[in-house]
């Protein structure tokens, strides 16, 4: 089930309440009503098809409507409870907070969250949650419920009036209302050891132990994950018991390590040389081998050790494979955030301005970035802050250091999206940040894990508001002589004019510098007629968006500017009148010198 909740909003009143909620609950999508609800990370046209697919799709839902609306949607698809994600029904000024569906797969921990938003207290309706202030099938954080499958037995007893037992230290079971007693007929155990349990025994993990991890670079997963498996069931500890991997951060980006985390469904975590050295006392096995290659006297078990904290003990030594070794360290609670995670960078594309032509890809990457770095009118194109995030604003002509910046932040361990308007790999950020780590060699920044994310670019932006100018061969040519010499570009230029390319001239001016753009018109003029269509659109998807079509010969600087982007056609481009006075513009493919077959028949 996919973690980020979808704020479902069919009104203006609606959107400005699920805002509100989006700055308490990072992460959260705003969809909204196409038509009446404008400004959303998404927008859709049919509601009940809209509430059905995210239904389907495992997504939770908060429903800023009437709660009727969600059940005459979601109605034919309810099923079986245990599979459902959570289903909330806010009212449009929050003075109602209705948990529907999966109240114990997240949903009430959901209303709690919004009604301590709204300070108002949540409908809950699940008996567990009103009789005993908690829900045995959905525990804390750090904790899981090993047979789930038994606890509807148990909890049937328990709401009959069984008394239960509690065999093991959690707070958050002696402070709720359970009828504990000590001779009980029902128990609740707390271990991190396996144990099976049954309808009359709900058994617990509390994640307490800390798997410590090292291996050769380039060692097979499947080797790592058996050593660790192997490892634990020896010891007869559970699974369920883990608090994550752990290793040293030189690791970070060992696909094996991260491969045997996602197997046990934990987090990968890493610790630097110094702060696993200071585990050297309590090391089991020390070696100096490992100390002369990485800076420390031990991997596996100064990692466990490192994660479980002072208090916690070794209780595996170290085990080896023929490529790896692996530690267990037992903590005197459950381990939450020990050791820093692998960094992230997503080099992400905004489109050309409008949330409508932004990708959810690229919404949900500036949705969960801890730190957002990019120039600042792009950063403020995504509006302001989800709580805990930090913008890190720059200026034009700051591109490198934004993406140092940027690549800085995620060697820390944390999460970043480096924001670009358009495409990411059109004249934006991600070749450069590909350029700095091949021309730097920074060998924390190589660990960073680095994703780009495509957006809609400003060529493709501006052929699809004038009709299909780029519907056959084209090319795209930057008139910015800042980073590339003037020959150079004179030379692309001449071979796309040679080649009946039609064109897309980016930078196309600036303040300083007009001669380029002349010069490119008279190289394009020299091989196409002077009636060729040009395209010239600029602000596209923002406030003061103009498309205009001029003739090749008009094309002069004073009608570009630098949110212009400039389409020139080729000399199979056509200009077609529509019928309120202005024009379509269109590139044709020769489908009618095939007679009306498609490429594929003549083929």
């Amino acid at each position: 089930m996919t973690d980020s909740p979808a704020l479902v909003a069919l009104t203006p009143a609606g959107l400005a309440l699920a805002r509100r909620i989006a700055q308490g609950l990072p992460g959260a999508e705003l969809h909204g009503l196409a038509g009446r609800v404008e400004g959303a990370d998404l927008s859709f046209t049919e509601t009940t098809a809209h509430l059905q697919a995210l239904f389907q799709a495992g997504r939770p839902i908060i429903g800023i409507c009437a709660a009727g609306i969600l059940f005459r949607a979601l109605a034919p698809l309810i099923r079986d409870k245990t599979g459902e994600p959570p289903v909330l029904a806010v009212a449009e000024d929050g003075c109602a907070v209705v948990p529907l569906l999966g109240g114990h797969r997240g949903a009430n921990r959901l209303a709690q969250r919004l009604g301590d938003l709204f300070g108002v207290a949540p409908a809950l309706t699940t008996a567990g949650d009103l009789r005993f202030g908690l829900a045995l099938d959905d525990p804390p954080s750090g904790w899981r419920l090993a047979n789930p499958g038994d606890h509807k037995a148990f909890a049937a007893a328990l709401l009959s009036g069984a008394d239960v037992g509690l065999d093991g230290a959690a707070d958050w079971l002696e402070d709720s209302d359970l009828p504990f007693a000590e001779e009980a007929e029902l128990v609740i155990r707390v271990t991190e050891r396996v144990e099976a349990g049954s309808d009359q025994v709900l058994v617990y993990h509390p994640a307490v132990l800390a798997l410590g991890l090292g291996c050769e670079r380039g060692a097979a997963p499947e080797e790592v994950l058996a050593l660790a498996r192997e490892t634990l069931t020896e010891a007869g500890l559970a699974e369920g018991a883990l608090a994550g991997v752990f290793s040293i951060d030189q690791k970070a980006d060992e696909p094996a390590l991260h491969a045997v985390a996602e197997a046990f469904g934990v987090s990968a975590r890493f610790f630097d040389a110094a702060r696993l050295e200071a585990e050297a006392p309590r090391l089991a096995n020390p070696s100096d081998l490992v100390f002369h290659e990485v800076g420390c006297h031990g991997v596996a078990e100064g990692a466990a050790l490192a994660a479980a904290g002072p208090e916690g003990e070794l209780i595996v030594s170290k085990v080896k494979s023929a490529r790896a070794t692996c530690a267990l360290a037992k903590a005197s609670r459950p381990i939450l955030d020990a050791g820093r995670p692998r960094g992230a960078l997503a080099v992400v594309g905004l489109g050309p301005g409008t949330a409508d032509w932004r990708t959810p890809e690229a919404s949900a990457a500036a949705r969960f970035a801890s730190d957002l770095v990019g120039y600042r009118l792009y950063l403020d194109l995504l509006g302001p802050p989800l709580a805990g995030q930090v913008y890190h604003a720059y200026e034009l002509g700051e591109e490198e250091a934004r993406v140092r910046a940027a690549l800085d932040l995620a060697a820390e361990g944390r999460s970043v999206a480096l924001v670009c308007s358009g495409d990411p790999g059109i004249y934006a950020m991600a070749a450069l940040v590909f350029e700095l780590l091949d021309r730097d060699e920074r060998v924390d920044w190589k660990r960073v894990a680095i994703t780009v994310v495509p957006g809609i670019s400003a060529l493709q932006a501006a052929a699809a508001r004038i009709g299909a100018p780029l519907g056959h061969d084209f090319c795209a040519v930057s008139l910015s002589d800042l980073l590339t010499p003037w020959p150079v570009i004179e030379q692309r230029l001449k071979a796309a004019a040679e080649g009946d390319f039609v064109v897309a001239l980016y930078n196309p001016v600036s303040k300083r510098r007009s001669r380029q753009l002349a010069a490119a018109a008279g190289i394009l003029r020299a091989r196409r007629p002077g009636d060729t269509p040009v395209v010239l659109a600029r602000n596209l998807g923002r406030l003061g968006e103009e498309v205009a079509v001029i003739a090749l010969d008009d094309l002069t600087p004073e009608k570009v500017d630098m949110l212009t982007v400039v389409l020139v056609g080729s000399t199979a481009t056509r200009r077609m009148a529509r019928g309120d006075g202005g024009c379509w513009v269109y590139t044709p493919r020769g489908y009618a010198a095939k007679g009306g077959k498609s490429s594929e028949d003549a083929a």
